[in-house]
């Protein structure tokens, strides 16, 4: 990014950026000193071994668990992100892994639920608005391509696992953000589940949003990423442009194995 993009700060003008975020649990460093940025119209996969940190920068760009220091950029701008609701102000949304879905309501009712349309209904009382809420669900649905679920109207305990994470994914749009984080998408989704998962994360990226995904199936990394960062013991490892890389060089990022080579070169 060349100096005119960055702003008065010095902070180059990415959609998100973090610096320095340093979380610990107790005794257990769990990240460390860790810059990351995103921009918009642009897939990042975060990826490391179990324990490398990734859940944990994801909640705390998400305000679930903020860092214990470090400072986020949103837009150029110097943000504090505290809690959830902070962040969903400034336009992040994540999906995480256990979708939190209602098995029991149908698609229309998930995609609203706690923030549903209400009208006075000519009444005291506020009455939640069907008829806009399915329109709305529906649109939304088409704009995303996502035509494989028939009714709206369909209970989601009847979808499949693709099907399922779709509308989780389509019930992050409805705030209009312009992040949103995915964590491990594809997770126990068949071959045809996956493709459809992976569309749709290409199709977010087409709406010119930041997408960050997490993910431990690099065959999916490299079909959707524009850019990987790996993660190791709570520290970014390395960043890989995706058209200019290859899946050995990011495992051995990942297993340690290129810092391992770098050491025994420095030592000769």
């Amino acid at each position: 990014m060349s100096p005119e993009q960055q702003t008065g700060n010095g902070e180059p003008d990415h959609l998100l950026a973090l610096r320095g975020f340093t979380k610990s649990f107790g005794p257990v460093q769990a990240l460390s000193d860790v810059d990351f940025e995103v921009d918009a119209g642009e897939v990042v996969a975060l990826v490391g071994d179990n324990g490398a940190g990734k859940s944990t920068l994801i909640k705390s760009i998400d305000g679930v668990q903020p860092p214990d220091s470090g400072q986020a950029y949103f837009e150029g701008e110097p943000v504090k992100i505290s809690d959830p609701n902070s962040a969903t102000k400034l336009g992040i949304a994540t999906v995480f892994q256990d979708l939190a879905l209602c098995d029991n309501l149908d698609v229309v009712a998930n995609l609203y639920l706690g923030q549903e349309v209400t009208g006075d209904g000519g009444i005291p009382l506020p009455v939640i608005n069907e008829t806009e809420m399915e329109q709305h669900a529906g649109e939304l649905l088409a704009e995303l391509s996502v035509t494989t679920l028939g009714s709206v109207r369909t209970e989601v305990g009847s979808l499949s696992g693709g099907q399922r994470q779709s509308v989780a994914i389509a019930r992050s749009l409805l705030g209009k953000p312009k992040v949103v984080l995915l964590d491990e998408p594809t997770a126990a989704l068949g071959v045809a589940q996956t493709a459809q998962v992976l569309a749709l994360v290409k199709r977010l990226k087409e709406r010119g949003l930041g997408v960050v995904v997490i993910s431990h199936n690099l065959e999916d990394v490299f079909a959707v990423a524009d850019r990987i960062v790996v993660l190791r013991l709570g520290r970014r490892e390395a960043t890989f442009d995706v058209s200019k890389t290859t899946r050995e060089e990011v495992v051995a990022a990942i297993t340690g194995a290129s810092a391992e080579l770098k050491v025994q070169k420095e030592d000769k």
